[in-house]
Formats: structure tokens, sequence, C-alpha cells
């Protein structure tokens, strides 16, 4: 097996497109096919902000659900757009509000069909990707060593939203703990979801969430060559969305 697992999309679909080029994909039949058989990993967090949320939900339906050409885990904007379909009481803020206009200018028979498939992809998805063959962990936020295996309830927040403190920087970005630093498990653990300018490596974890929709780049991270793959992105430049572990 080989993987090319792909940070944070959030509804860039050029950049997307452009990525799949750089890494070998050949497009047939409106999804992205690799001559030599290596499977795409959405890495949650294809939604929301970016210009094309909702053709990237129906790209990445097709390669996960209808072609069995991908694998995706969930992120925290999938899940909240999981609940908005659901028709939960969810506030459309922190980008959702983008995907939602998107999605109220479709046709009726349209909007049905992409709200159908959404929910598919999302409740058939694992929480995270357990996959040995590469030797590596696919979790949209992160996962410690001793939660792997498990999926219970503080495994879910973490994975979706990181590990969290509870408490809130004066912009109103949630305060994290850096996990990555204490990990000392021998599989690598591929995440995203805090955007960082170039991807960062601690311990066998790497982010690859280059934050495309912030401006600065959409990254891939292939396995078992350990190799990185980045695009520059074609939004605008947002410096402050960025996290510094300095």
């Amino acid at each position: 097996m080989k993987i090319d697992v792909i940070g944070d999309v959030h509804g860039c679909l050029e950049e997307l497109y452009e990525l799949f080029h750089d890494l070998g994909y050949v497009k047939e039949k409106n999804i992205f096919i690799h001559p030599e058989g290596r499977i795409p990993v959405f890495l949650g967090d294809i939604t929301d902000r970016g210009p094309d949320s909702i053709k990237v939900v129906q790209l990445v339906y097709d390669m996960v659900v209808s072609h069995k050409k991908a694998k995706y885990v969930p992120g925290n904007h999938c899940n909240k757009l999981y609940r908005f379909f659901l028709g939960n009481n969810v506030k459309q803020q922190h980008g959702l509000e983008s995907t939602v206009a998107e999605y109220k200018a479709l046709k009726k028979e349209e909007q049905q069909q992409v709200k159908e498939q959404f929910i598919t992809l999302y409740e058939h998805a694992p929480l995270y990707l357990e996959l040995p063959e590469v030797q590596a962990i696919i979790a949209h936020a992160g996962i410690k060593a001793e939660y792997i295996g498990r999926t219970d309830k503080k495994v879910e927040t973490f994975v979706l939203y990181g590990d969290i403190t509870g408490k809130f920087h004066e912009d109103g970005r949630p305060i994290r703990r850096d996990w990555a630093m204490d990990y000392d498990g021998d599989h690598w653990v591929v995440y995203g979801h805090t955007p960082v300018k170039e991807p960062r490596i601690v311990n066998k974890t790497i982010n690859i969430d280059t934050g495309c929709v912030f401006g600065n780049a959409l990254t891939a991270f292939q396995l078992p060559e350990e190799n990185v793959v980045i695009v520059p992105s074609k939004q605008p430049y947002v410096e402050e969305k960025f996290q510094s572990f300095e």
C-alpha cells in the first residue's frame, strides 16, 4: 500500500486539482486515479471558508463512497456540517456559513443529493484510520499513543478538536496543548487541524494543515516514502491564522 494523505482542503478545489496533478494522478470519470494505485486519504475539514466546498464534497464522495478509490476521516468542520444536515441547531460561523450559502444556492433536488452524499460519507467514515501497511495513524487533529484503538467520547473529542484546554486566546481561538511533544509511538501520526506555515514534524507526528484556505499552501504527505508535496494557495493570505510553536 502507498498513500497520499491530503491536508485540510476547506473548499479549495483548484489547489486540490493542482495537488493531484503534482502527485501524478489522472482524472477519469470525474475522479482522480493514480496509475500506480496510490490511495489518497482526506484528513477531514474538506469544507468551509473556501470557494468550492460543495464541489469538494461531491468529489470526495465519488472517490471514497462511489468508486472506493480514496479514504476519508472527518474533522471538526465535517462534524458541524453533518449536524447541520441532520437539522440540528448549529451556529453558522467559522466558515460553515459559506458552505451553507453554496448549498442554499443549489436547486432543491441538488440540495437533497449533496445532503445525502455528505451524510453517507460522514456516517461511513472511521473516526481515525489505522494503516499498519504504512505504519501510520491518520487522525484529523492527531491522537495520543494511548488512545489508539479507542473510539470513546474522549478520544472522539481529541481526534476532532485536538488537545483542548477549555481556555481561549484573546481572538477566540481555543488554547490547545502541544500533544505531539509527548508522542512516543512508533507509527506515524499524520494530522492537520491547526494551520502551520510549513509541515511540522515532532517525534513521529506530522501536521500537514498548511493553511491553504488562509493563503499559504495545500500539502500532501506520502507514505511509505515520507515525502512532502506542496502546492501554493490561490486564496488571500491571513497571517494571524497560523500557529507558532516557538
